[in-house]
């Protein structure tokens, strides 16, 4: 080994490399400034690893914050780019290759974004459309309103030429369809209804979430509602046999476990949370304990646990097997086969294959020798993850399940360090080890995700920790292990004994989320964030956990600052709904809504987004907005501002359109309007999207912060 490499560990460097020697010996010299940068990635030598994943992440982040699709000619750039840094870096010596290969792994992140979009691109519908639909159901849940929601596949749409036809729609069933004896909503079941169909909606405001991209990435061209009667015209296809085995095995469970308990057994074992009520839901999300409902990477770590410690502990009762075989190792391929199994039970969504990939990934390590929970852990699993769905960046569920790993990695890894050579607790100081360490898992994780919690849902749970800390370590003690007893003996007939014990568990949860959740006061509202506040506090966090030397530092200093920016952040003072049917004006109390009824997934989510909790009704009976006939009429930078809705609202324009006024309406006007006043109507809206405006005549509209990318309908 030369003299200049540094020894490595899993971890980083253990012997300090000559730059350090350099450092620390003799008197200080002088260094010029620009060599300070090369000294400290010197020193970090062996521990850059794990900002691989960081480097893909921005380079996917900067594509997906860019204005316009890359063309041919870019995505040559970038591919040229990330080849040619990936070569020279193995030629560059010092500081600069880890350089080079960031710079590479940038280019290679926006690249792989861009050729995922382009591998699922399917037809979207252009228009809405009522008609006939035909289809083959693929996945069934509920919607927010706690309607039945068929995802259908093979669709039909007569008229419509087939290449125009989108590869998937999902269609909410309003009224009680269960009571229909005509349907049965198993996967593999061929539907014809008549409903409505619509293209994906856009942000309800501004550079809000975009509900159209995830729709591109999840291959849905169209989303709509049927209130009439669904009609199966062909039996289940074989080639979901899997589907169906699920959906039928969640409702054999709620059937043996009847009320929500039993709905919430079927949603952690087979991922159909259609048992489960809104009510339950949202004691669950008001209680920080939703988290426990998702197949996510809590799950698959408890299952793969058990049945990790169960194997190994089973052979290792048996001497032949414990003196001639790596029992460990076969302990870690029977968790990993089981996790496997629970994959494809689950129906295998995104974020359960986020949470598989990340099982596997330690569970490997066993089977090769490495340390199975560290930071290169983590690191391998965010590279597989963004590889393959460059997307889940941007989702809630990556960023909370990454949070919380690398944040429990970090923080026990600093535990263990302080603590070297620390002799396992034995006896009753091993249960309080074990509950103070669940405790403290629970406040570790709980403080990582917090951030990325409350800009999605626009809340800080405050009695959360609580909650966590006396249902999440139930998980682990009971609930999943009692999922593997019976599984083990369901060939047997016994699997109600594992059930049962199941169920028990979920009451006590279910309670401590009723308990929780319906406290007044279980629940802060806070505004949502600029949007580059959540970035720079991911970079600024990962800067202070992943660097090895002292200028960690730097990265709380960006992350509070971030937060310091976020309670700073300013709302638009008026927004307008994408088709013109709700207005919302900031005033002293909170936003007025122009409507107390209609567009209330808008009014909800422009409210939660401001960090108000008011209802929709209340918002609308604030000072601000006058009720006038056909609307409302309120004052805007120094302007009379009339909201005019439906047939009944336009046909009061005449008495309304006044020079000075703007009148904003949800109705298409084919003629100019019949006075000087100037008129936003939704032919208007229909170019620029959900509109924000200020005071001072600065307008932000949701299609230019879009940009012109395949999945906002501008190419």
């Amino acid at each position: 080994m030369s003299s200049h490499a540094a020894l490595e560990d899993e971890e980083g460097p253990l012997v300090p490399d000559p730059v350090r020697e350099r450092a620390g010996a003799g008197p200080l010299r002088r260094r010029a400034l620009w060599s300070l940068p090369a000294d400290a990635i010197m020193q970090a030598r062996g521990a850059l690893f794990p900002f691989v994943p960081v480097a893909l992440g921005l380079g996917i982040g900067l594509y997906f914050a860019a204005p316009a699709e890359p063309t041919r000619g870019g995505l040559t750039l970038l591919a040229g780019l990330a080849l040619a840094g990936l070569v020279l870096g193995w030629r560059a010596e010092g500081a600069l290759r880890p350089l080079i290969w960031a710079l590479a792994l940038v280019a290679l992140g926006a690249l792989l974004a861009a050729l995922r979009t382009q591998a699922v691109a399917a037809p979207v519908l252009g228009w809405a459309r009522y008609g006939p639909i035909e289809g083959r159901i693929v996945a069934v849940d509920r919607s927010g309103s706690d309607a039945l929601r068929l995802t259908l596949d093979r669709v039909v749409l007569p008229g419509l030429p087939p290449a125009r036809v989108p590869e998937r729609v999902r269609v909410s069933i309003h009224g009680e369809p269960d009571d229909e004896p005509d349907l049965d909503p198993v996967a593999g079941t061929v539907v014809v209804l008549t409903g409505f169909l619509a293209p994906p909606g856009g942000p309800v405001e501004p550079g809000g979430f975009s509900f159209r991209r995830l729709a591109w990435f999840e291959g849905l061209g169209a989303v709509g509602y049927t209130r009439n009667t669904v009609l199966a015209v062909e039996d289940p296809a074989r080639a979901l046999a899997l589907t169906r085995l699920r959906y039928r095995l969640a409702e054999a469970i709620r059937a043996r476990l009847p009320g929500e308990a039993g709905g919430f057994v079927a949603a952690i074992l087979t991922g159909d949370r259609s048992g489960v009520g809104q009510d339950t839901l949202d004691d669950l999300r008001r209680s920080n304990l939703a988290h426990l409902l998702a197949i996510s990477g809590l799950h698959l770590g408890l299952l793969t646990g058990v049945v990790f410690a169960a194997l190994r502990g089973g052979m290792a009762l048996i001497p032949v097997l414990a003196l001639r075989w790596p029992i460990r190792k076969l302990a870690a391929l029977g968790a990993l086969a089981a996790g496997l199994a629970y994959l494809g039970l689950s129906g295998g969504n995104v974020a359960t294959q986020r949470a598989f990939i990340m099982a596997a990934v330690m569970l490997i390590a066993v089977m090769v020798d490495r340390r199975a929970i560290s930071i290169r852990s983590v690191a391998v699993a965010a590279v597989i993850v963004l590889a393959l769905r460059p997307e889940a960046l941007l989702s809630v569920g990556f960023h909370m399940s990454f949070a919380a790993t690398v944040a429990l990695v970090a923080v026990f890894r600093w535990l263990r360090d302080r603590r070297p050579g620390a002799a396992r607790p034995r006896g009753w100081r091993r249960v309080l080890a074990g509950l103070s360490g669940a405790a403290l898992c629970s406040l570790v994780a709980g403080l990582a995700t917090a951030p990325y919690a409350a800009a999605q849902f626009h809340r800080v749970v405050d009695y959360g920790l609580l909650a966590n800390i006396v249902s999440v370590p139930l998980m682990g003690a009971l609930v999943m292990p009692a999922a593997v007893l019976a599984a083990v003996l369901w060939p047997v007939g016994l699997d109600g004994i594992g059930l049962w014990l199941m169920q028990l568990g979920t009451r006590w949860i279910l309670f401590v989320a009723d308990a929780v959740g319906g406290r007044d006061g279980a629940v802060t509202m806070v505004p949502a964030p600029p949007l580059w506040v959540i970035p720079a506090l991911s970079l600024g966090a990962m800067w202070l956990i992943l660097w090895p030397g002292r200028a960690r530092h730097a990265g709380a200093v960006v992350a509070v600052a971030a937060l310091a920016f976020w309670t700073g952040s300013e709302r638009p003072p008026l927004l307008i709904e994408g088709e013109g049917a709700l207005v919302g004006l900031m005033t002293p109390e909170g936003r007025a809504l122009s409507r107390a009824r209609g567009a209330g997934f808008v009014a909800r989510n422009w409210l939660e987004a401001d960090g108000d909790g008011a209802s929709q009704d209340v918002a609308a009976a604030r000072a601000g907005m006058q009720r006038v006939p056909g609307g409302a009429r309120f004052t805007f930078g120094g302007s009379e501002w009339v909201h005019l809705t439906g047939q009944r609202g336009i046909a009061h324009l005449d008495a309304h359109c006044a020079r000075g006024v703007t009148v904003v309406t949800d109705q298409r006007l084919e003629a100019p309007p019949p006075g000087d006043c100037r008129v936003i109507d939704r032919r208007a809206l229909g170019r620029t999207g959900a509109m924000a405006l200020w005071p001072d005549g600065r307008v932000v509209t949701a299609e230019a912060l879009a940009g012109r990318r395949p999945w906002s309908g501008r190419r």
